[in-house]
């Protein structure tokens, strides 16, 4: 399934893989997450249909664009390992900094950057290392 060098089996199974981590994740740390976020509970209850589809579709062009920027390691360098580290840094250099600065500037709880920032390093590592094992 490889078109101008991207397995978008690849990306879907990345996908799928960092979307069902987000929920595992953010089920087990709910508690903390709604403390953080100063969200009521009876907020969350029922998320409409298309908070899903964005997610969805954001993780898909997540991979989508992990899996490009891994094409570029070389030959013989895509490779589990590299793979999550290379999820590790884009999360370090661009997503941990975005949180941070959002939330910093929302006057939101430092746990909230934590929390949230513990399941993006999770997501992208996850998808790196499912890409690496694709070879792409």
């Amino acid at each position: 399934m490889n078109f101008a060098g991207v397995n978008y089996l690849a990306i879907v199974v990345a996908a799928a893989a960092g979307f069902v981590f987000g929920g595992i994740y953010y089920r087990l740390l709910s508690k903390h997450w709604l403390k953080a976020s100063g969200v009521k509970k009876s907020a969350v209850k029922g998320h409409p249909v298309n908070l899903y589809v964005i997610t969805i579709v954001a993780e898909l062009i997540m991979a989508w664009m992990l899996a490009g920027i891994l094409g570029h390691l070389g030959a013989g360098q895509v490779t589990i390992r590299n793979g999550a580290i290379s999820g590790a840094l884009l999360w370090f250099g661009f997503v941990a900094t975005t949180i941070a600065v959002n939330n910093g500037f929302g006057m939101r709880k430092p746990m909230l950057s934590v929390i949230d920032g513990g399941h993006w390093l999770g997501v992208l590592m996850i998808m790196g290392a499912i890409l690496g094992a694709f070879g792409l």
